[in-house]
């Protein structure tokens, strides 16, 4: 019998009261390849499994938490087609890391190395790596400890940089290997300098969608 966890820590409760996302502990463990067809066959859902293999349902956000988010990813597809390197995705690509979780974060950057280091087949599911880069936009059904976490756990599987972004506290927290995170406020732009090349990402559309 499945089992259902929501958050029970003031702390991770979202900006609107709610649970951020629905927890479970399947009957049956799942392979990679289950997980795979299983995400396949629920199209409209999106799902993350952590490393011990419990899925986590994520709840759809609204039109302001989704123009947030496309305009990190928007803006960091421009770079990346200009600088000709890399690839970069969006929030519906899937990732195995190291550690054996499922993650999706809200715009990647896979490096020139990663991409070649996939094969074929490793393309067409979801890719067995960390993003070089990533980003995380808080929405406001998003409890701020759980993204940290979730940032935490990206660095230690290989991510070299990657940014927290909070729209409403108008806030950047940025994470590096090796290095306690870092907070910005009230930033008009933020620079991927030295491990993206160029890369200067506009906030104030990200604050104001």
């Amino acid at each position: 019998m499945s089992t259902m966890t929501v958050p029970l820590n003031p702390f991770d409760a979202p900006l609107n009261g709610l649970p951020t996302s629905i927890q479970m502990t399947p009957a049956v463990a799942m392979t990679q390849d289950q997980f795979f067809a299983f995400c396949q066959q629920n199209p409209d859902k999106r799902f993350e499994r952590t490393a011990l293999g419990e899925l986590i349902i994520m709840p759809p956000i609204g039109l302001e938490g989704g123009l947030h988010e496309g305009e990190v990813y928007r803006q960091l597809a421009n770079w990346s087609l200009a600088f000709g390197k890399g690839k970069a995705t969006n929030s519906n690509v899937g990732f195995i890391l190291p550690n054996g979780a499922n993650r999706a974060p809200d715009a990647s950057w896979l490096s020139p190395e990663q991409m070649a280091s996939l094969t074929a087949e490793q393309r067409k599911k979801f890719p067995p790596l960390c993003p070089f880069f990533l980003t995380e936009v808080r929405s406001p059904s998003d409890g701020l400890k759980k993204l940290q976490e979730k940032m935490e756990e990206y660095i230690a599987n290989g991510c070299q940089l990657g940014w927290l972004i909070d729209p409403d506290k108008k806030q950047v927290h940025v994470y590096r290997p090796g290095q306690p995170p870092q907070v910005f406020d009230d930033l008009l732009t933020i620079s991927g300098e030295p491990e993206l090349p160029g890369f200067v990402l506009d906030l104030e559309p990200v604050w104001r969608p």
